[in-house]
């Protein structure tokens, strides 16, 4: 998108880089924007790359079914709790520092999975996982930070496509890795990866502390982030929405290898994982989302995307008889998910940009919420009763957003 580029580049040269409000020689070009988009989908990607590799983790491991799929949950649970506890640090730490502390740990983490050889181990290095990549949070919190407000959709929709794509890398990455060297490659292949990510962001971005005044006591600070959320409907009707979207979204992707595992399909990991490439149009989704915020058509935009969301699960309850309709369900799924989320992180970002960060955190642990309850719900019910009633789950959640939207109507900002 190098028109896209150019116009971040240009419309954000000499834009602010620390919170005191004065201009700064910084320029958030293209090439930061591209690394900025870079770091956090290969980030969050950790989360992911264990649901292609469920079944034989469970194998390797000898793990029951619904050990296996705490997996998911626990990584999801770890998310959570970074968000809440370690995201706020953004707003009164140095963003840059942070991010490179926060990657190196992470690589750490990432090595305890990959050398796990008893299921406790492997859980635990997967909950330290999720908690330390809420830094794709800090990422999103510092570019939206970097851009002017007329551009901040625009540049959170190009850094949340980032997030989309490894997302969905994640899985074909994880499912081709694993047909070759084992899944334990895959972490380790991360590891090395994040490394390096470590060293090229703690070059490449700009300091960003608050040098107008002192820092809050960090109790205070996770205090605010709860106080913030209470005052303000925005935050509460956008938080709730993204908890109803991701419960849907880690419904189907938590549980979609059990059924492509099995007849008539029985598919390899690299084809179970090739299905996140078709999800690839949700970074278009996301881009756009942002560009539609930004001339404030962000409630038209929601509505649409969760509309969406709840047609998409008539073609997914045909996966069992036609891989097509799963394809056409997926593009659909994904769409609308990051329609919203992109516009949901715009909107609360806009709302106190000086507490961006533990917005965005606080977000994110619904984000959590949701991800952990629609993956155990749809594992667990899937090996009870089967893959319609993992659809009638799905689109449950979908359903509950598209009434909440409707329900709430324009709350202040649309």
């Amino acid at each position: 998108m190098p028109g896209n580029g150019e116009a971040v580049t240009r419309r954000t040269r000499g834009w602010s880089a620390d919170r005191s409000g004065e201009p700064s020689s910084f320029v958030l070009s293209r090439g930061v924007v591209v690394l900025f988009a870079v770091a956090s989908g290969a980030a969050v990607a950790n989360v992911y790359f264990s649901q292609p590799l469920l079944v034989t983790m469970g194998h390797d491991l000898a793990m029951s079914p619904g050990l296996v799929g705490s997996v998911v949950t626990l990584t999801q649970v770890g998310y959570g709790l970074g968000l809440f506890f370690l995201v706020p640090l953004g707003d009164v730490a140095d963003r840059r520092r942070l991010i490179a502390a926060q990657l190196l740990l992470l690589v750490v983490a990432l090595a305890v999975v990959a050398t796990a050889h008893a299921s406790a181990v492997l859980l635990a290095g997967m909950a330290a996982v999720g908690i330390l990549a809420v830094v794709t949070q800090t990422l999103v919190a510092f570019a939206a930070s970097l851009a002017p407000p007329a551009e901040r959709g625009r540049v959170v929709g190009l850094v949340t496509g980032g997030v989309v794509i490894g997302i969905l890398l994640a899985r074909t990455a994880s499912g081709l890795l694993a047909d070759l060297a084992g899944w334990r490659s895959v972490y380790l292949a991360s590891a090395l990866l994040t490394a390096l990510l470590a060293l090229v962001l703690h070059r490449a971005l700009p300091r960003h502390t608050d040098a107008g005044r002192p820092p809050l006591p960090y109790g205070q600070l996770l205090r605010s982030t709860i106080t913030l959320f209470a005052r303000e409907p925005l935050l509460r009707l956008r938080a709730l929405l993204g908890l109803l979207i991701f419960a849907a979204f880690s419904t189907l992707w938590s549980s979609i290898a059990l059924p492509l595992s099995e007849a008539p399909f029985v598919l390899s990991h690299s084809a179970i994982g090739a299905l996140g490439l078709i999800g690839v149009v949700g970074a278009l989704a996301a881009t756009t989302a942002g560009r539609l915020n930004d001339r404030g058509l962000s409630r038209r935009t929601t509505g649409i995307a969760l509309a969406l969301l709840v047609v998409s699960w008539v073609p997914l309850s045909f996966t069992r008889n036609s891989l097509w309709a799963l394809v056409v369900g997926v593009i659909l799924l994904d769409l609308a998910v990051q329609a919203v989320h992109v516009t949901n992180q715009t909107l609360i970002y806009a709302q106190h940009p000086d507490a961006g960060t533990r917005l965005i955190g606080g977000y994110m642990v619904f984000y959590s919420i949701g991800s952990a309850t629609g993956a155990l719900a749809a594992t667990f019910l899937y090996t009870l009763i089967g893959w319609g009633a993992v659809c009638a789950l799905g689109a449950a959640f979908s359903c509950f957003g598209f009434a909440l939207w409707a329900l709430a109507g324009r709350v202040g900002e649309e």
